[in-house]
């Protein structure tokens, strides 16, 4: 069986065989959620006219920031884990050829991955290929929302049914945050099926293309052996829910209560899945807290 129905480079497989996991849509890339949010087709950004083979960022001005790939991984500052600087790739729009070495995450899948039954968190993610540190694994693809119609999905949940919905929050310069949030529930690619981690060997990385809705792309944090676990942290990044101190007593409760245990088994475990206490927001979605995913 392969998961993607042949909508990815490679076909993803199952693991019993004879079982399958719950339906849903698959979608290699995002979509436009029919109730809201902006169109991720949508193509906004102008191209470089790069006549080279690949582009160069001293003279590309997709590339910004210096080079974002180096030999098709993720370039990371120094040995530093976190990444925190923007990434546009070259476009449809773009002059440069398809060997241009910033892109890569349009590629799609380059390596072997398997939906496997785990022992206690449901299904799960995994590569049948060792992947070298750097190099991108998937994307976390989903219905493109904004924040009401998320807080709504949200809220709507009961406590049995698993939180496919995610808020990236992204610090602008001037101080701004830019929201995005993206549910896979119905309809998302493979990435839905990735577990959390309190020690994950995913960094999850915003990446744009064509317009200013990211690609939640998902890179290698170290080298990772063939059919072990894939995982990225639900909270970004080693910042697991800490309450905020301001509120009071009684709303900390509520929030402890809508907690899920965390099966990780990593050493460093919280032994709670992280928590975005904004999206149990109010009617007026504009009073919800804002936390750094």
């Amino acid at each position: 069986m392969d998961v993607s129905g042949g909508l990815e480079n490679l076909p993803v497989t199952v693991w019993p065989r004879h079982e399958e996991p719950p339906g849903f849509q698959y979608s290699p890339d995002h979509v436009a959620a029919a109730e809201c949010g902006p169109d991720p087709s949508e193509i906004s950004f102008s191209g470089c006219s790069c006549q080279s083979a690949s582009c160069l960022a001293s003279t590309c001005p997709c590339l910004p920031y210096a080079e974002n790939y180096k030999n098709s991984c993720i370039n990371y500052e120094g040995n530093e884990l976190e990444y925190s600087k923007p990434v546009f790739e070259c476009n449809i729009m773009c002059q440069c050829g398809e060997s241009c070495q910033n892109r890569v995450v349009q590629k799609g899948l380059q390596f072997r991955l398997e939906v496997f039954k785990t022992a206690k968190k449901g299904w799960g993610l995994r590569s049948l290929d060792f992947i070298p540190k750097g190099k991108f694994v998937c994307e976390y693809a989903g219905e493109i929302l904004d924040r009401r119609e998320a807080c709504r999905r949200v809220q709507l949940q009961s406590p049995s049914d698993s939180n496919y919905i995610i808020a990236i929050r992204e610090h602008l310069h001037d101080g701004q945050i830019m929201e995005t949030f993206v549910d896979p529930t119905y309809t998302g690619s493979v990435g839905r099926f990735l577990n959390h981690s309190c020690e994950p060997n995913l960094i999850m990385v915003p990446v744009r293309i064509n317009s200013m809705v990211p690609k939640l792309a998902l890179f290698a944090d170290q080298d990772i052996r063939a059919e072990e676990e894939l995982s990225y942290d639900y909270s970004g990044r080693h910042h697991n829910y800490f309450p905020d101190l301001q509120r009071d007593q009684e709303k900390l409760q509520e929030e402890e209560m809508k907690k899920k245990p965390c099966y990780c088994d990593a050493k460093t475990c919280t032994g709670f899945l992280p928590y975005d206490g904004s999206l149990f927001c109010e009617q007026d979605t504009t009073s919800c807290t804002k936390e750094t995913l």
